[in-house]
């Protein structure tokens, strides 16, 4: 283990108790230990499996291929409407863990198997995403900003075409658009 993952914990206030009782039930899994993303990453030859994290709300064991695992206590959650593969179970009590251990520790054991089997998640492609009419017209009326667009990496693609949709009048969807083309024009994604 490395001393950043000990100061992690060491220094996460919020869910200490939470995260103490998880890293016992994964750790007693045989993962490997990292830090990704700043926050607990288990690894399976290098292969992400699950992540802990905390919220305001709640701190959540997040399970990178969480769409492939059978969930018979249907206690994996889809974090939001665009979230593909990963599935979290969500904790609000040391409590509550201890007493779900055995379902916990079964759930990651399952995310094992998953990843050892190699079976992937079977994402949307960018183009099935409906485009806003807008940002059509407007890639239409700029071969630069067409060329920069298609440039842009498939998830990168699908962040703008989601933040621009995503507002109600056409007039916003515009405003929204022409807040971008600097970012798209350097390559950068909506979140970069």
């Amino acid at each position: 283990m490395e001393k950043n993952i000990d100061a992690f914990f060491r220094n996460e206030k919020a869910w200490q108790e939470e995260f103490k009782e998880l890293r016992k039930i994964v750790l007693s899994c045989k993962l490997t230990e990292d830090l990704k993303w700043g926050k607990p990453c288990y690894t399976l030859e290098g292969k992400n499996v699950v992540l802990m994290h905390g919220f305001k709300e709640y701190c959540a064991l997040l399970f990178m291929k969480g769409a492939l695992l059978k969930d018979p206590a249907g206690i994996l959650i889809q974090q939001t409407e665009n979230v593909q593969a990963a599935r979290q179970i969500r904790f609000t009590g040391a409590r509550e863990i201890v007493k779900m251990a055995k379902t916990i520790k079964a759930y990651v054991l399952q995310a094992i198997e998953v990843e050892k089997s190699g079976e992937e998640v079977e994402l949307k492609q960018t183009s099935d995403y409906e485009v806003p009419v807008e940002l059509t017209r407007r890639l239409d009326s700029d071969s630069a900003l067409k060329s920069a667009f298609k440039a842009l990496t498939p998830g990168r693609q699908r962040g703008y075409i989601y933040y621009i949709s995503q507002a109600k009048q056409a007039k916003t969807r515009e405003a929204r658009i022409e807040k971008c083309v600097p970012r798209i024009l350097d390559g950068l994604g909506f979140d970069d």
